[in-house]
């Protein structure tokens, strides 16, 4: 199973989007706090319709998350050189991204389990995708080259 991880997120409708995108691909999805109101109106109305689909998990922080992540992991930021087209995903990695306003640190993505780092191409000049954008574009990417295992 493919892992979805936000590095505290901090848009509730981003997490909500995020919880249903996991519920239709069947990837794991992993909430590193702190986080926003979990009850928040703007994350039901994304996504919490899909919360009993969804497999989710949140953890007080980096390390008691990587306990849950057997696979590589790929960071997405928009410094990288190597998009994400060009992985050869496999089933158990993970895809890390940082919060909305900021993007991942670099303590983050300097971290020793931390495989590489990716980047989703986009036109010169402008600065970053939206969260749950981001996630969508590179779980169906790594879930198309596995061939959509469990998709109809």
């Amino acid at each position: 199973m493919l892992h979805v991880v936000f590095f505290e997120p901090r848009i509730p409708g981003n997490t909500g989007a995020a919880i249903r995108l996991s519920a239709n691909t069947g990837a794991m999805l992993h909430l590193i706090d702190p986080l926003f109101d979990m009850d928040d109106a703007k994350l039901r109305r994304a996504g919490l319709d899909y919360h009993d689909l969804a497999r989710t998990r949140v953890h007080e922080d980096l390390e008691s998350c990587l306990v849950h992540v057997p696979g590589r992991i790929y960071a997405f930021t928009a410094q990288a050189e190597r998009l994400h087209t060009q992985v050869d995903w496999r089933a158990d990695d993970a895809l890390l991204f940082g919060p909305e306003p900021t993007g991942l640190p670099e303590e983050v993505m300097a971290h020793p389990r931390v495989t590489d780092r990716v980047r989703i191409p986009m036109v010169e000049g402008n600065r970053s995708l939206n969260l749950a954008n981001s996630a969508a574009i590179g779980l169906y990417e790594a879930w198309r080259v596995l061939g959509f295992p469990g998709g109809r």
